[in-house]
């Protein structure tokens, strides 16, 4: 007996790896050969961390991860079956670790990320640049780009951020869960409440947008309150990007963008990397979310101090006596059309937050399933142009936009020697 699949079923099928010889699906794939996919963000350093402690013998990332429990989404064989051209592999600091704890953290973060590509030569190449990708992809490899998440973890120091710069790292989240010592970060009740402390970037976090445009890094204002994305979006001499966030029209959640700021956002020529996170998606799953799970998820922290794995396995026996609403790569696709709307497809790109979650829409479960999002995109009607300018193509030009201000900028100045301290701190014009 033969079926006829449509919507989403298809997608799901497809997802699946059955169908493959869906039109949809062959041309998605066709647009992944010529264009590099780049994810903004995927937190498998911290997973490294969690479970392994960093001993990359105990982990092999050329076999299917998605077999762990609990389960990870990424490893080498799914992303070439996803047809990744380049992942920002995050260098997450918890925002509960400070100083030169933080400043330890972020470079033991950024160490594995180099190890893990030292490991798989021919499959992993470290990339810094636009060019680089899109060589990386030429030539069969998958490149790896290094995010820093969180401000603090520069210990409110501008050489860390410099020194990082030199170790590979191109873009700085300038805040993470808590406000830190000069920029206000996005809240939400059950994870942090408390007042704004600079009603967006304090004289020194404006420095370190400016020093990030000196380095060539890029400003990522994923986590940042809307006074702090303002605020950046008026220092930054160089678009900036959204490395993991949604429509808050779609889903009214703290961490989303709003749109005003979408509209500041295209006339910066900076992206949203719409996330993958349910909780982000859907209204139904946020309320459920903070309702529910983030309470549970509380709870179990405190139940299991310093054992982020058996957080995660009570917390999805949990959920198997309290499923959470349902959402599907649809979600996501209904994100990407409104930034679209509001911004323009120039301002769009994917950054799915694998790893730093316990649950993934239908259809979008781990890196392998990028080609059943991009089908979903061509079946609403975009042009494949346009799937490409999503899937890749929107980063690449903000990298060489942001390498561009960068060599501007170290011909007309020398690093900034500001600091948290500074009565004074040198204030320029872009």
């Amino acid at each position: 007996m033969g079926y006829r699949w449509t919507g989403l079923g298809l997608a799901l099928q497809l997802a699946a790896g059955l169908g493959a010889e869906d039109p949809l699906i062959l041309k998605a794939r066709q647009i992944l050969r010529e264009t590099p996919l780049v994810d903004g963000h995927n937190d498998l350093a911290e997973q490294l961390r969690d479970r392994f402690k960093n001993r990359l013998a105990t982990v092999d990332l050329g076999a299917d991860s998605g077999k762990l429990d609990p389960p990870m989404q990424t490893d080498l064989p799914r992303l070439r079956r996803g047809g990744v051209g380049g992942v920002f592999f995050s260098a997450y600091v918890p925002a509960s670790v400070h100083g030169g704890a933080a400043v330890s953290y972020l470079f033991e973060q950024m160490d594995v990320i180099h190890r893990v590509v030292g490991r798989h030569p021919g499959a992993l190449v470290l990339a810094r640049t636009a060019g680089e990708v899109e060589a990386a992809h030429r030539s069969g490899q998958v490149a790896a780009l290094i995010g820093i998440e969180g401000g603090h973890a520069l210990g409110n120091s501008l050489a860390v951020l410099r020194q990082a710069s030199l170790g590979g790292a191109r873009y700085l989240t300038l805040t993470h869960v808590k406000h830190n010592d000069w920029a206000d970060a996005a809240l939400w009740p059950g994870v942090e409440d408390e007042p704004p402390r600079h009603h967006g970037l304090s004289p020194f976090g404006q420095e370190v947008v400016r020093e990030l445009n000196r380095l060539g890094m890029l400003v990522d204002l994923s986590h940042t309150s809307v006074e702090t994305m303002r605020a950046a979006l008026r220092v930054t001499a160089a678009p900036v990007i959204f490395s993991h966030s949604g429509a808050r029209a779609v889903c009214d959640h703290p961490r989303n963008v709003p749109d005003e700021v979408l509209r500041s956002l295209a006339r910066n020529g900076g992206i949203v990397m719409v996330d993958f996170v349910p909780g982000f998606l859907t209204e139904a799953y946020r309320e459920w979310d903070n309702r529910l799970a983030i309470p549970e998820w509380s709870r179990l922290e405190k139940l299991h101090p310093k054992d982020p794995v058996k957080v995660i396995q009570a917390l999805n026996a949990w959920k198997k006596l309290h499923p959470p609403p349902q959402t599907s790569l649809r979600d996501v696709a209904d994100h990407i059309d409104h930034v679209r709307k509001v911004a323009g497809i120039d301002a769009v790109g994917i950054g799915t937050d694998f790893e730093g979650s316990d649950d993934f829409p239908r259809g979008l479960e781990d890196t392998s399933c990028f080609p059943a999002l991009l089908a979903e995109l061509l079946r609403r009607g975009y042009t494949a142009e346009e799937v490409a300018k999503v899937a890749g193509k929107n980063l690449l030009r903000v990298l060489r936009q942001a390498e561009a201000v960068a060599r501007r900028l170290q011909g007309e100045r020398p690093p900034s020697e500001a600091t948290l301290e500074g009565k004074n701190a040198p204030v320029r014009e872009k």
